[in-house]
């Protein structure tokens, strides 16, 4: 076996997995990732003609085609700019603009069915039903038949879908760390809802596929590779290569490798969500705290602004009580000063008394 295919590296150049994990994205998503599955019903039958409900950018598409395929129709409502130049740059490609399963109708009956639309039970089962009518023969493939949609509906925003045909949904998503939604999990921030509860009748991508199965005229098989959100595998009993195609995915479909892998996939994911939201939330703290210090400081300038009139009527204030001391000490030493004053005034007052009256004496005896 070739080392770099076995490792991803080899001793001259040993960072090549790490450059991998880089440039992946860290939610692995994409049918493409399944290009061996679909590798492999191409090798067991001749596939001419697929339809492919739900496309990513047709990107995907275009592998159809390059497996094999001859006709590849792309039935997606509302495409993209960048889908309708990728699928219009494929000679093999046709865009249908229209849902599904209206869409069915208009086209020719396929070899190959990809369902990877909206992943809830009411238009799984209306694509499924249809199919297992029309196009008993074909192959059919879908994406998200494990966690989080195999057994909790999703809803596109806006949905077409009616009242009666889903279940109470609300914006707040799955997540492994506990049964129940939350913000912190996986979320559609506007794209998509989920239902509230998970479980029950007419819940699920999975569920749907078992009860139309469950109803469908013959005997039909089930494989689900337990990867990447779950990749089912179905066809009736007595179509082309059934016996081939099941023989080469009972191994995929069983590996309890692949299955661990999956399930910490998903919860070092749905970690890595709560993780993301907390640092979001406590971000908003940090700026209402930034606010609410900015605040703080245009008060405490305004307070500031309003001190130094304060500042200077108390300097004022200083001043007029330190002339006000001197003033008094001054009126001290002046007093000090002063104070045998009283007494002079009374020596005088005597002295002039005495002189005055010595005086008439003396007149009075000459």
């Amino acid at each position: 076996m070739d080392q770099a295919a076995s490792t991803g590296s080899t001793r001259n150049d040993p960072h090549a997995q790490e450059r991998a994990a880089r440039q992946a994205p860290l939610l692995l998503h994409s049918l493409s990732l399944f290009e061996e599955i679909f590798a492999l019903l191409f090798r067991e039958r001749r596939i001419r003609r697929v339809v492919e409900v739900g496309v990513e950018s047709g990107q995907v598409s275009a592998m159809y085609a390059r497996l094999g395929a001859e006709v590849v129709h792309c039935v997606e409502p509302l495409p993209t700019e960048e889908m309708r130049a990728n699928i219009a740059g494929h000679d093999a490609l046709d865009l249908v603009e229209r849902p599904s399963p209206e869409a069915f109708d208009e086209l020719p009956v396929a070899d190959l069915y990809v369902l990877d639309g909206d992943h809830n039970y009411a238009v799984v089962s209306r694509e499924l039903d249809w199919i297992t009518r029309n196009a008993p023969d074909a192959l059919v493939v879908l994406h998200d038949v494990l966690w989080p949609w195999g057994r909790r509906d999703l809803y596109y925003q806006p949905t077409p879908l009616d009242v009666a045909d889903r279940q109470p949904d609300g914006p707040d998503g799955p997540t492994v760390w506990h049964d129940g939604v939350t913000p912190a999990g996986f979320i559609g921030a506007g794209a998509f809802t989920n239902a509230v509860e998970a479980g029950g009748e007419r819940n699920g991508v999975c569920t749907a596929v078992e009860d139309v199965l469950a109803e469908a005229p013959g005997a039909w098989w089930l494989r689900i590779v337990p990867a990447v959100f779950g990749l089912g595998v179905l066809g009736r009993a007595e179509s082309p290569a059934a016996e081939a195609i099941c023989a080469a995915l009972d191994p995929i479909a069983s590996s309890g490798l692949l299955a661990a892998l999956e399930n910490n996939r998903i919860a070092l994911y749905t970690r890595v969500l709560q993780m993301q939201y907390d640092a979001a939330a406590h971000a908003g703290h940090a700026d209402e705290l930034s606010e609410l210090v900015a605040g703080q400081q245009q008060e405490i300038q305004e307070l500031r602004g309003e001190l130094e009139p304060l500042r200077a009527a108390a300097r004022e204030l200083r001043e007029m009580r330190l002339a006000r001391h001197e003033l008094e000490q001054e009126r001290d030493r002046l007093r000090t000063e002063l104070s045998p004053l009283p007494s002079l005034r009374r020596w005088a007052d005597r002295a002039l008394v005495k002189t005055r009256g010595g005086g008439s004496r003396d007149r009075d005896q000459r």
